[in-house]
């Protein structure tokens, strides 16, 4: 079971297939983690495995990665984390899957290494309208299960760390409409619509982002046929 052991953190990850490679980035929240995608009505391990060198990984302490929590957490920790398993693994250029909380980290690696990603494909990206408290719930509801693990992190640190992630009321919480609208990454966008992945969100990302398209209908079993052979030819003409 192969782990990147980087500074005090231990990330789990998985490498299917071969080919250009595609970093896999799941839902699941503060708990992104390799078994949603078994769960996801798109399984990118599954259908991506056979042409490409899929890269999944469990996010810091989720699944079976572990890390220390510190006043510096923050998006930009998750962030470093995936780079340095690319790195790890001798990756130069990629592609990126993420659903969920996957498209802010999607928009995270097209600020700090747009010259190393290929393309991004977001599956219902989570966004700030109107459901920010949703979000504080989740963090807590998850720091709930952590706590125990780490009993010397302060309530400051906490505080912090969840402000850090959902205190803004950014788009995508860790990056503002500006910020899209500067993006020349090829983005897919397939649209959510439900409180943790507004209709909202995915449609203002394929209004601000010069390079996006909107997929409105994909989950539903007469749609997801036409989703995974728009997602392949994406992928396909962004390699």
């Amino acid at each position: 079971m192969p782990f990147l052991e980087r500074e005090d953190a231990r990330i789990h990850y998985e490498v299917h297939g071969e080919g250009f490679p595609v970093l896999l980035l799941a839902s699941g929240g503060m708990r992104s983690s390799i078994p949603y995608w078994g769960k996801a009505p798109w399984d990118a391990i599954r259908r991506l495995s056979e042409h490409y060198q899929v890269i999944a990984m469990d996010q810091r302490n989720a699944g079976q990665s572990t890390a220390p929590i510190t006043d510096a957490d923050g998006w930009q920790t998750y962030t470093a984390d995936q780079v340095a398993l690319l790195d790890h693994l001798g990756v130069e250029r990629f592609h990126a899957v993420g659903m969920c909380i996957g498209g802010s980290y999607i928009m995270a690696l097209a600020d700090a290494v747009p010259q190393r990603l290929a393309s991004g494909v977001m599956l219902q990206p989570i966004g700030c309208a109107d459901n920010h408290q949703t979000f504080l719930d989740m963090f807590d509801d998850w720091a709930a299960e952590k706590r125990p693990e780490q009993p010397a992190v302060s309530d400051a640190v906490w505080t912090g760390f969840r402000d850090a992630m959902f205190g803004s009321t950014d788009l995508l919480f860790n990056k503002a409409e500006a910020d899209i609208a500067r993006c020349r990454i090829p983005l897919l966008v397939l649209m959510g619509n439900d409180i943790y992945h507004p209709e909202f969100t995915s449609r203002r990302i394929a209004e601000l982002a010069p390079n996006a398209t909107l997929v409105e209908q994909w989950k539903e079993p007469e749609h997801i046929g036409a989703a995974d052979a728009a997602i392949r030819e994406f992928l396909a003409g962004n390699s």
